[in-house]
């Protein structure tokens, strides 16, 4: 009685020594460091080792290692978070060009650690310091925007179908098409109808004008605000990961808003430059057919719009766009071979291939414009008040004639420097944001804050596990030194999952290890109640420790299913602090039913089982 079996025991004992192996690495201190990551350009090599640590050197930068990564990046690491910073510097004056870097920390593992793929839980924003960002998406701007696009979609059928019209406008939040007559307004309606299901479509007259108004319904403008979001966080994701930066946090929050943290990063005039630039391109043709100096003087003609190229000249473009910014799924920055001057060169989808190459073919020896495209946001002083405003700057950079049909890849030339068509390059490679962002909150916390985070976080769990196990060694003898050993492998083995799932360890996710420690030792206690109850009714000490197990065992497993239940609805429903402590319970829960069951058992069978007993310390 009371044995179990060499093979359960052995199960068990590599069980845990397999979690005090992944366990390990967090005892090992973390090296400030820099990720380097290459361009499209410019990936990084063997050479760029020698490179950086060359730049170091010159500039006096004591650089304790740098080392290759996964995903074509290098880490470089210091001693201490001075020399870190200083080592940024350099590479943001030297090397800024040719490689992007973020501040990270590494761990200092051994190498036969690090072959078993071994690595340390993740901190936190509030644990590691870092930027926290809290992102406002204007959907009002996603439905204009889809409005918009459909104005050169119904010039484009009604000019197919050949009924005549005279305006296609925008009217508040609907869009209006203007007739002569009420025959054509008529006959475009059937045509609308049928090319524009999802649509809703009304007719009327004003002032002797035919109109008929288009407006999106609420279920298609959900849809558009929603994709908007998604797409948002996919552009946001894409140029938090072109910066290199570490470990980040992008996910959605509310109806509106977007989360941004990223751990370790410390420059936030820079994040905020990258997450609210909407910069992108789109491609049309010049109007050569019309006057520029009668747009200046107020007669636009129909079809065409006016632009100024950076010097301040004035073209006339035509209103068709050819491609835009969301039809590129490739972008790099270089040099044109010819004039040696700063160039993007673009890839663009099927689509905008196909559209591409049948314009530059009907247009051979037509002057094409390419206009810049840039959305911000600026604070004004207006009577002491800080006012944000949305500033759209539309600049006509290149201009060069067709001289042959193109369709996927080109370049487009005019850029003023190759910063610029660096971040262009990054821009549109990113992908072009569905609507406007503002930045509505923005919290910088430092590393020092960060370290006494996990510091009290860390005096706490010691505080918690001493006093625990102080009481259970006082109140159940043997039984309860058995419950504090097992207490401290349910903590290792919480740890080691935490490290082998990568998972970020937040400071809620160290009040739910805390409380963990608490709940753990409760199903100890059941099982020993149970124990001291069955020996007060007569029974033997053996079978007392058997019925105490087997007894106790269907309410121990209800109690914490109930608790499983509780941290699954917090992690589905909950943001990312309450996530981090849903995680950390959930874990906690699930370590603590093996330690606690099997563990102890375990324990207790070697200690007491296959003797006589007259007695149990408990």
């Amino acid at each position: 009685m009371n044995h179990y079996p060499l093979w359960k025991n052995l199960l068990i004992l590599v069980v845990i020594l397999v979690g005090l192996l992944f366990a390990l690495p967090n005892l090992f201190s973390q090296d400030p460091s820099i990720e380097v990551a290459g361009t499209r350009d410019n990936p990084v090599t063997e050479a760029s080792i020698a490179e950086i640590a060359a730049a170091m050197e010159n500039a006096g930068v004591p650089v304790k290692a740098v080392e290759p990564r996964e995903g074509e990046k290098l880490l470089v690491r210091f001693t201490t978070p001075s020399e870190q910073l200083r080592g940024q510097e350099v590479l943001d004056q030297v090397l800024s060009d040719r490689y992007a870097n973020a501040l990270t920390t590494a761990p200092d593992l051994p190498g036969w650690l690090e072959g078993l793929g071994a690595q340390p839980m993740f901190l936190g924003l509030d644990l590691r310091g870092g930027i926290h960002v809290l992102i406002d998406v204007d959907m009002e701007a996603a439905v204009d925007q889809a409005l918009e696009r459909y104005v050169g979609d119904f010039r484009t059928e009604l000019r197919k179908e050949k009924v005549r019209y005279i305006t296609v406008t925008r009217d508040g939040g609907r869009l209006a098409v203007r007739f002569k007559d009420e025959q054509a307004r008529d006959q475009a309606e059937d045509i609308l109808r049928k090319a524009f299901r999802d649509l809703t479509l009304e007719t009327g007259e004003e002032a002797g004008q035919y109109y008929v108004y288009a407006v999106l319904p609420q279920a298609i403008q959900q849809q558009i605000k929603t994709f908007a979001l998604q797409q948002n966080i996919t552009t946001l994701r894409n140029r938090v990961n072109a910066l290199g930066v570490a470990e980040p946090i992008i996910q959605r929050q509310g109806e509106r808003r977007i989360v941004v943290q990223l751990p370790g990063a410390s420059d936030p005039a820079r994040l905020k430059e990258l997450l609210g630039a909407t910069a992108t391109l789109e491609y049309r043709l010049v109007d050569t057919e019309n006057d520029v100096q009668d747009a200046l003087e107020g007669r636009v003609p129909v079809g065409s719009a006016l632009y100024r190229e950076r010097d301040g000249r004035p073209i006339l473009l035509k209103r068709r766009v050819i491609v835009t910014g969301d039809q590129i799924t490739d972008a790099s920055a270089g040099f044109d071979q010819q004039s040696g001057s700063p160039a993007v060169f673009v890839n663009l989808d099927g689509q905008g291939a196909r559209r591409m190459r049948s314009i530059t073919t009907e247009n051979v020896g037509k002057p094409m414009a390419v206009v810049f495209i840039e959305n911000r946001t600026i604070t004004r002083m207006v009577d002491g008040e800080p006012v944000k405003e949305r500033v759209r700057t539309e600049e006509v950079i290149s201009v060069a004639n067709i001289l042959e049909p193109f369709g996927r890849r080109f370049q487009t030339t005019g850029l003023d420097s190759s910063d610029e068509a660096h971040n262009l390059a990054l821009l549109l490679r990113a992908g072009a944001l569905a609507a406007p962002i503002e930045i509505v909150e923005e919290r910088t916390i430092g590393p020092s804050l960060g370290q006494d985070n996990i510091d009290q976080g860390f005096r706490s769990v010691i505080i918690g596990l001493v006093l625990v196990m102080v009481f259970m060694a006082l109140y159940y003898r043997v039984f309860g030194l058995v419950a504090d050993l097992v207490l401290v492998i349910n903590l290792v083995m919480m740890v080691a999952v935490l490290s082998m799932l990568q998972a970020t360890l937040t400071l809620p996710g160290i009040a739910g290890i805390v409380l963990t420690v608490g709940m753990a030792v409760d199903a100890n206690v059941l099982i020993f109640e149970r124990i001291r109850e069955e020996i007060r009714n007569g029974s033997s000490p053996q079978a007392s420790i058997h019925a105490g197990y087997d007894k106790a065992l269907s309410t121990i497993v209800d109690a914490n299913i109930t608790t499983l239940i509780a941290a699954i609805v917090l992690f589905s429903f909950g943001t990312g602090p309450v996530k981090g402590f849903a995680v950390t319970l959930f874990i906690g829960i699930v370590t603590s039913m093996f330690t606690a069951i099997l563990g102890s058992r375990a324990l207790i069978n070697l200690i007491y089982g296959g003797r006589r007993l007259k007695r149990l310390a408990i």
